[in-house]
C-alpha cells in the first residue's frame, strides 16, 4: 500500500533529507516498510511522485507547485536522485504507490495538482467502482474536465468555497476535508457497502497543510500517521541516521509520515484514529478529532481497543499494536 511524507518547515530543506539519505527515508519504506504485513503487495513500486512549493515567490513562475512523478520505482530512478540533492522547499510533498484503484499512469501517481493546491492520499474507499460514477457525477464540468486519472481524488476540490483561489484558510482546507469524508460515507452507504473505507488525505495550499487519520469503522485502527516536531532534522551518524532535535519550544519543522523517517521512537507521536492534523501558516499545529458516527472519545475504553487486523490486512498498518500519546484539550469537529 502507498506511503507518503510531509514536510513543512520555517526554512527550505533538501529534498533529498526526506527522499533518499535517512536510512528509511520514504523510498526505502517502499521495499522495506517496517509498519505493514502486505503479502499481495510487499512492495511499493507502481510509481512515485514529489511535489514542491518554490522558496521565494516569483511572479513569472507563479504560485502553484511542481511536481515530479513516474510509474518506474523510486529506489531505481536516478533522475529523482538528481534532483533531490539539488532542490530546496519550504513544503513538501512525498509519495510511493502501492496500486489498489486506477491504472499505472503518470495520471495516478500522486501528489496531485489543480492551482494552488496539492494533494495526496493512501488507503482507498471501500468498493470505489460501485459508488465512482456517482461521485464523478458532483464535479461541475470544468473541475471535471481538469482532473486526470482515476483514483477517486477529485471530490475534495467541490467541497472548497473556490477551488481557483489564490489563497485559502487553514478552516477552508480543514472544513473541506471533513466535508468531504462525510461525502463519502453517505455514498458509500447509500451503496450498500459494509467494508470500512480508509481515508488518510492530504491537502496543502502552500501555506497551510491538514492531513487525516481515518476509518469508518467505530473498532477498526486507521491506517498508520505520524507526525515529529522540533528545530532541526538531521544525520547525526553515519549510514542515513537521523533524528529530530528541539532546542527551544519553536516548531521550525513538523514532518507527516505514513511511517516515521527515523528509527528515534521519541521523535515521532501516532495520530489518533479518526482525527486530522492542521498545520498553520505560522507553524502551529492541532491534532483535532473527527466528529461523527464512527468517532469514538478517548474517555470510551473502546477508543484502546480498536483492533488492527483490518488495516494491517490490506498493508497500512502493523498487527503488533503501537503504544501512543494521549491528545488532550483537542477541539471538535462534527460532521
Amino acid at each position: 500500500m502507498c506511503r507518503f511524507v510531509i514536510y513543512k518547515g520555517t526554512s527550505p530543506v533538501q529534498l533529498c533529507h526526506l527522499l533518499t539519505r535517512p536510512c528509511h527515508s520514504i523510498i526505502n519504506q517502499a521495499f522495506d516498510s517496517r509498519l505493514r504485513l502486505d503479502r499481495r503487495r510487499p512492495i511499493n513500486g507502481d510509481g512515485f511522485g514529489v511535489g514542491w512549493y518554490d522558496c521565494t515567490y516569483d511572479q513569472e513562475l507563479g504560485s502553484q507547485p511542481c511536481i515530479f512523478t513516474s510509474v518506474t520505482p523510486a529506489w531505481n530512478n536516478v533522475n529523482l536522485t538528481r534532483l533531490a540533492e539539488k532542490i530546496k522547499s519550504p513544503l513538501i510533498f512525498a509519495h510511493v504507490r502501492a496500486t489498489t484503484a486506477g491504472t499505472l499512469s503518470l495520471d495516478n501517481c500522486h501528489p496531485f495538482q489543480f492551482g494552488k493546491l496539492m494533494f495526496m492520499h493512501n488507503g482507498g474507499i471501500a468498493e470505489f467502482p460501485k459508488i465512482k460514477r456517482r461521485l464523478q457525477s458532483y464535479l461541475p464540468d470544468d473541475l471535471f474536465n481538469m482532473v486526470n486519472g482515476n483514483t477517486g481524488r477529485s471530490i475534495q476540490l467541490r467541497k472548497l468555497p473556490n477551488a481557483y483561489a489564490k489563497t485559502f484558510t487553514p478552516d477552508q482546507l480543514r472544513q473541506a476535508m471533513v466535508e468531504t469524508i462525510a461525502e463519502i460515507n453517505v455514498m458509500t452507504e447509500e451503496a450498500g457497502i459494509t467494508e470500512p473505507s480508509l481515508l488518510n488525505f492530504c491537502v496543502t495550499d502552500g501555506e497551510s497543510v491538514v492531513a487525516t487519520r481515518y476509518i469508518s469503522s467505530r473498532t477498526d485502527e486507521a491506517a498508520s500517521l505520524w507526525f515529529s516536531s522540533g528545530t532541526t532534522f538531521n544525520e547525526f551518524a553515519e549510514g542515513g541516521h537521523y533524528k529530530m532535535s528541539k532546542m527551544d519550544k519553536r516548531e521550525n519543522i513538523i514532518l507527516i509520515a505514513s511511517e516515521p523517517l527515523t528509527f528515534e521512537k521519541a521523535d515521532w507521536m501516532e495520530i489518533r484514529t479518526n482525527h486530522m492534523v492542521v498545520v498553520t501558516p505560522k507553524m502551529n499545529l492541532l491534532q483535532i478529532p473527527i466528529i461523527d458516527k464512527y468517532y469514538v472519545p478517548p474517555s470510551d475504553p473502546a477508543s484502546m481497543n480498536r483492533t488492527t487486523s483490518f488495516a494491517a490486512g490490506k498493508g497500512l498498518l502493523s498487527p503488533r499494536r503501537e503504544i501512543t500519546a494521549e491528545t488532550e484539550n483537542c477541539p471538535a469537529i462534527s460532521i
